[in-house]
């Protein structure tokens, strides 16, 4: 389970707010998009 300060959601979190990639493109791994979308919105 992913939480906010795993290394990979920082990573996703990054790229996206850097428009690099979309929420879309976020693999469907465990929780890891779930968590992704909260700290985005």
């Amino acid at each position: 389970m992913f939480d906010e300060n795993s290394g990979l959601v920082k990573i996703w979190v990054r790229l996206i707010k850097k428009g690099k990639r979309t929420i879309q493109e976020v693999p469907d791994l465990s929780n890891l998009k779930t968590v992704v979308e909260s700290l985005i919105s």
